[in-house]
């Protein structure tokens, strides 16, 4: 956030000192209030400006338009980016990108839109090359843009856009789309300009306006969206608080092998323990991390390569957690060796790591008993139990992947998120495996016991929401191939059909064939610890 801006309650885009409005997560959404904090420490946050949570109700309450004092605001906010980063939106020489992302005023991770690198179009696109004087970054923003246009203002299919980089990939037999040259990159770009209106029967807006106008929209929209509301559902969280929109000037982890993008959480959201949880991809932007498409490379590639940015993570950790007195889940881009905080937000976690954390932090001082006990309302103590392998009993595993709760979970395999209820509605424990997941299968995913996917991070939303929900959940399974069309799969040289078993270690990370039997433990010792803490409130 800019450090004087503070979003109006009313309307957004105001400062607080012009509005008489004091900024508060209900207003301005939870992104935005937490970008304000951390750019109050003095942290390194992109500028930005917000539309607050009322421009939403008054979208809707409208029929779905976008209120006439839009423009203004945004044209208002615009101006204030600018000054700050000596760049202009539309602008042919020195372009200004901006980020869209959605924020409510409770956390509700990946069920809302967002899209990045707007403002760039076929008039901007030799401004920014000139500026950046890195061809490989602004087309591949280019291409990304246009492919996330489609998709969330549009509804298209990003596969089909997705299929456009794996062919040329294929085609240069590389690995992915980071590899491919600058004039690869440009070539996917004109591709997917006639791909969108092929797709939508709408060519790709020049306009860098109508792009943020329509950007805008698509995230007011989102609220409404299947699986937005689905987990308000679940989480008992009122439809009618709407979601305000953050717009942030751009900074770019795809701009060589010192930038990259990562999500990290203060301790371990699945364990509770307090050490370092973050996944980092090089030369990516953030959707690559949190989509739940690529694998995130574990924070020694981080500590071998930018050895000072990963000394500066470890110290915002201390910072984040004396600021909010709670663990939290963060996201990040570095762009040319320099660290840029993008969120920051109350990290979601299983039950047995809420346990863990309230009774740490009660001994670190970071939080009162009291302030504990009521961080545990809701949760089942009585009831709390982590399930483990008693012995594989010479069972050898099938495959190792990236473990992203903990736990042990044992079922038949089935491959349609849409179809695991049904089997659950049976009475049947349903491991769900899929090449890679998304929070658009959140029913899915909390009808299922586990879940195994062949790409994905600990930190995708998807893994966040499965975490939350208590799920074994193993991602990043290289050696998983979903074979389309066949209700089955290859884990190595093993064959598993659709009905078949499979047992999840989510402690190793390990994959054994069949139903394999667990024992079960409690949390005495932080158990008896709360028990204290109630004796004598």
């Amino acid at each position: 956030m800019l450090p004087d801006e503070a979003a109006a309650a009313e309307r957004g885009a105001e400062s607080a000192g012009a509005a008489g409005a004091t900024p508060s997560a209900a207003t301005m959404g939870a992104k935005a209030y937490g970008l304000l904090r951390l750019a109050q420490l003095g942290l390194s946050v992109p500028p930005a400006f917000v539309l607050g949570t009322a421009v939403c109700r008054e979208y809707f309450a409208g029929g779905g338009r976008l209120p006439d004092i839009t423009r203004e605001l945004l044209t208002r906010g615009l101006s204030r980016l600018e000054a700050a980063t000596g760049r202009g939106f539309g602008d042919t020489r020195r372009p200004l990108l901006v980020s869209v992302r959605s924020g409510a005023a409770i956390s509700m991770p990946g069920m809302l839109q967002t899209i990045l690198n707007i403002g760039l179009c076929e008039h901007t696109l030799r401004g920014l090359l000139r500026a950046s004087g890195n061809p490989h970054q602004v087309r591949d923003c280019y291409r990304r843009l246009i492919r996330d246009f489609a998709e969330v203002a549009h509804g298209a299919d990003a596969a089909r856009f997705d299929a456009l980089a794996a062919r040329h990939c294929t085609e240069q037999g590389l690995a992915g789309a980071s590899e491919l040259d600058s004039a690869a990159l440009g070539q996917i770009a004109e591709e997917s300009l006639e791909l969108t209106l092929a797709l939508t029967g709408q060519p790709f807006p020049q306009d860098p306006m109508q792009q943020l106008l329509r950007a805008v929209e698509a995230v007011f929209r989102s609220w409404n969206d299947e699986k937005a509301r689905q987990y308000r559902h679940a989480n008992g969280i009122d439809d009618a608080m709407g979601t305000a929109v953050t717009v942030q000037a751009m900074v770019f982890g795809n701009s060589g092998g010192s930038s990259g993008a990562g999500v990290g959480f203060t301790r371990d959201p699945a364990t509770g323990e307090n050490r370092s949880y973050i996944d980092f991809l090089f030369n990516a932007q953030g959707e690559d991390v949190v989509s739940g498409r690529h694998a995130g490379h574990e924070t020694v590639s981080l500590s071998q390569r930018l050895p000072l940015v990963a000394a500066e993570l470890a110290r915002l950790q201390g910072v984040l957690e004396g600021e909010f007195h709670d663990m939290q889940d963060f996201e990040f881009t570095v762009e040319t060796g320099r660290l840029y905080l993008l969120q920051t937000r109350a990290g979601k976690r299983t039950p047995w790591a809420a346990l863990r954390i309230a009774v740490d932090m009660v001994n670190e001082k970071l939080l009162s008993p009291d302030e504990a006990l009521t961080r545990l309302d809701g949760i089942p103590l009585e009831a709390l139990e982590r399930a483990r392998l008693s012995d594989p009993l010479g069972v050898l595993p099938l495959a190792t992947a990236t473990p992203a709760g903990i736990g042990v979970a044992s079922g038949t395999i089935v491959f349609d998120p849409a179809r695991v209820a049904g089997f659950a509605a049976g009475g049947k424990s349903v491991i769900l495996v899929r090449p890679d997941i998304s929070t658009a299968d959140i029913a899915g995913i909390a009808a299922a016991q586990g879940i195994l996917t062949a790409a994905g991070s600990r930190t995708s939303h998807a893994a966040v929401v499965a975490r939350q929900l208590g799920k074994v959940c193993l991602v990043n399974c290289s050696m998983l191939r979903v074979l389309p069309n066949e209700s089955s799969c290859m884990i190595g040289d093993t064959r598993l059909r659709e009905g078949d078993a499979l047992t999840l270690d989510g402690d190793t990370g390990r994959i054994y064939p069949g139903l394999l039997p667990v024992v079960r433990e409690r949390p005495t010792a932080a158990l008896a610890e709360v028990a204290a803490w109630r004796s004598r409130s």
